[in-house]
């Protein structure tokens, strides 16, 4: 775990990251804030590829709380077998929608604590949700940006709880809302877990890891 960089450094950084990619965008699809949850949802422990996969006829279908009832438990089920633990997935998407209808209209919830109570919604998903839809500055915190946050301390930490902190308390404001995206992104496709492709990092002279792939 590297430690945390200064100010100057976090604000070149991200600086760098705008100047790439002023809106980075997440790659799960959705057409509404509804199908961005549940695609969220199945999204853990899967590929953001697997999941847009089998919810592209999904959500053709499926795009409010009300028909993915009509769809069914059973019928949700064959949309997303190939995602992993996808009886437990399809039985949450099934209650979070009844929730969502009788509690709320049929619409999403724009607030954390309201999010994070529905069926298979922990806080990543909820923050995803969040900043994603609701344009909310909140952090949600995979693997991707614990990697990438420790390695180059630009929020490091020794769980996601604290990582998301450290970007909160550390990150500046002008950089909160697209944050987490830029941070995924290059974890995603630079600084990857095994072969980090340092030679293509647009930040490599500001980071401190010190088993650079050069």
């Amino acid at each position: 775990m590297a430690r945390q960089l200064d100010y100057h450094t976090i604000h070149e950084i991200f600086s760098r990251f705008r100047a790439a990619e002023a809106a980075p965008k997440g790659e799960l699809h959705h057409v509404n804030a509804f199908t961005l949850l549940v695609a969220v949802a199945l999204s853990a422990q899967a590929t953001d590829a697997g999941v847009n996969k089998a919810t592209r006829v999904l959500f053709q279908i499926a795009d409010t709380p009300e028909k993915m009832l009509e769809l069914g438990e059973e019928g949700l089920t064959d949309h997303i077998k190939t995602i992993g633990l996808f009886r437990q997935k399809a039985k949450n998407v099934i209650k979070l929608s009844r929730i969502l209808v009788d509690q709320y209209g049929g619409q999403v919830p724009s607030s954390r604590a309201a999010l994070q109570s529905l069926p298979g919604v922990g806080r990543k998903t909820a923050n995803v949700v969040l900043n994603m839809w609701f344009h909310h500055p909140a952090q949600a915190v995979d693997t991707h940006i614990f990697r990438v946050g420790n390695r180059t301390g630009i929020a490091p930490g020794k769980d996601v709880d604290q990582v998301e902190r450290a970007i909160e308390d550390h990150i500046p404001a002008e950089f909160q809302q697209h944050a987490h995206h830029w941070l995924i992104l290059h974890g995603r496709y630079i600084c990857t877990a095994r072969s980090p492709k340092c030679r293509a990092c647009l930040i490599r002279d500001l980071c401190p890891y010190e088993e650079k792939n050069l």
